[in-house]
């Protein structure tokens, strides 16, 4: 099966974007939370991961199943400061 076609501009403005301080965060979470106008951590308070995979479904952005715990676990390191490190595992969030 052949892996869709990687923007290596996009890549490198996700891996600089303050999501890849969070950890274990994946860099097409980063990468569509960027292209949905997502810019900062703090603009996670208050969100919805739902309401945040859709928009970015509807942006055309190919997701893998996980794609919810990654945004579950982004707000919650958003939300609250300093988190838990138990819970800054995406597998917490499934």
């Amino acid at each position: 099966m052949a892996q869709p076609r990687r923007d290596k501009k996009k890549d490198y403005e996700a891996l600089q974007s303050p999501f890849m301080r969070i950890p274990q965060m994946k860099i097409d979470i980063a990468r569509g939370l960027l292209d949905i106008g997502v810019t900062q951590i703090y603009h996670l308070e208050g969100r919805a991961p739902e309401s945040l995979l859709s928009e970015m479904q509807k942006k055309g952005k190919e997701l893998q199943h996980d794609a919810i715990a990654y945004l579950r676990m982004a707000v919650y390191y958003a939300e609250n400061q300093p988190p838990e490190a138990s819970k800054l595992y995406p597998t917490e969030w499934m």
